[in-house]
């Protein structure tokens, strides 16, 4: 497992779960075109490539070069770095036919071009070693009332508000996003002020 510093935005679930076997880094959905829609997650995007810096990794087809321009409009080129798949044609294992123009995804890709694409991108690629400041945990989600109780959700939407993060999060995507975003400390404060 390769730890890269900065975030990576992909088009995809599928995506995602091939890089999150290859690489130890935030990884976020655009949810394909979705992210022309949802203004939300387009801030989400901002805020953490003005914290860390963003990778953006999408397919080499025409969708994926739309996709990367929309957030290439949005986001200073000084805060994102682009990783490139190359044509491959072929369809990935999951589907029954290949997608309209008949090339592999990022989700197709072997773990060599992955991690290739990203050095030619630029990613800053950390020792596994260097030991960060630990984030919250799914135990501390529950621990802290977010996860579990009875008021849950209410409490979540009220963080979920107050840190300016899309309203509809999962537990899992908003522990993500808090991580990214903030110490366990600032946290514990925004709480503590709700």
């Amino acid at each position: 497992m390769v730890k890269i510093k900065e975030a990576i935005v992909v088009e995809g679930r599928y995506d995602k779960n091939t890089l999150s076997q290859i690489v130890d880094a935030p990884i976020l959905e655009t949810s394909g075109f979705g992210i022309f829609k949802n203004k939300e997650q387009m801030d989400l995007l901002r805020r953490v490539a003005k914290e860390r810096g963003l990778i953006v990794f999408t397919d080499s087809d025409g969708a994926g070069f739309v996709i990367r321009s929309r957030i290439k409009s949005a986001i200073p080129s000084s805060q994102l770095k682009h990783a490139y798949i190359p044509d491959i044609p072929g369809k990935e294992k999951r589907k029954s036919a290949p997608g309209k123009e008949g090339k592999l995804g990022v989700e197709g890709m072997s773990r060599e071009v992955i991690l290739e694409a990203l050095r030619r991108a630029g990613a800053t690629m950390e020792d596994a070693s260097c030991q960060s400041e630990k984030g919250l945990t799914k135990q501390d989600l529950m621990e802290l009332g977010l996860s579990g109780g009875e008021n849950a959700s209410v409490l979540r939407g009220k963080l979920l508000k107050a840190c300016r993060l899309p309203e509809h999060m999962s537990a899992n995507a908003m522990l993500q996003a808090l991580n990214l975003l903030y110490t366990r400390e600032e946290i514990r404060k925004i709480l503590s002020e709700l």
